[in-house]
């Protein structure tokens, strides 16, 4: 099966599953940036694995040109099943990979979609690339692309104990001034996701940077709850 018969063959998949009603609003709810078909998340997970089963995953080869031809195919439900597919181990060994997933972020970029990849496509291939940290995340930082720079904040998410607080850090205060929520809100989200690793790290370092309302609420939000401060 092609890359090009995989991806419509997962949209016929859905097809049948439409619901007008659940599409006009979760289109709404995306601030109709997106198609949807209506297909909610239970329904969606299992008609993937029922996919899968039949189908098969892409091979590593085929991964990138599946991936492009899903994600431009219009309804939103697509992305997100072929973005969980493409976060198999399988395909994080490639060296390469993470231009695919950098295209990802920039092609219908939307918090809903560039979250998940941050943290379970980006932030795992990083693991297993450690000595492209620097290179990626300095490259993803000058690009000027809010969704690439939110992919940064957020690539540690799951790190817990492995986080690099230096980069994350260091990452926070190059992006401290912008005015974009996007950026705001997932500076507070990174640090109260770390917060429960490490909560006296962050609030050491919300103590002595000058943040944002909307960032520092979000960060203290965990240690506030246990009585940490």
């Amino acid at each position: 099966m092609t890359a090009s018969e995989y991806a419509g063959a997962l949209q016929s998949c859905f097809i049948p599953y439409s619901n007008a009603y659940n599409a006009g609003r979760m289109s709404r709810y995306m601030l109709d940036k997106f198609e949807f078909f209506g297909i909610q998340s239970p329904l969606r997970k299992k008609l993937v694995a029922e996919f899968v089963h039949i189908h098969g995953l892409p091979s590593p080869e085929q991964l990138d040109d599946t991936v492009m031809h899903t994600w431009n195919l219009p309804q939103r439900e697509l992305h997100y099943a072929i973005m969980e597919i493409a976060s198999r181990k399988v395909y994080l060994t490639d060296p390469e990979r993470i231009k695919l997933f950098e295209f990802m972020i920039t092609t219908n970029s939307w918090w809903d979609t560039v979250d998940f990849i941050a943290a379970n496509l980006v932030g795992a291939w990083l693991v297993r690339h450690k000595a492209a940290t620097e290179n990626i995340t300095q490259t993803f930082m000058q690009s000027d692309n809010m969704w690439l720079q939110r992919t940064v904040l957020l690539f540690q998410l799951k790190y817990k104990k492995e986080t690099n607080h230096e980069l994350l850090f260091a990452t926070i205060r190059q992006l401290n001034g912008s005015k974009e929520f996007f950026i705001r809100k997932a500076i507070g989200w990174a640090l109260r996701e770390y917060s429960k690793t490490n909560p006296e790290s962050v609030i050491s370092f919300t103590n002595n940077t000058e943040l944002s309302p909307l960032s520092r609420r979000e960060a203290l939000k965990v240690v506030s709850k246990k009585g940490i401060i």
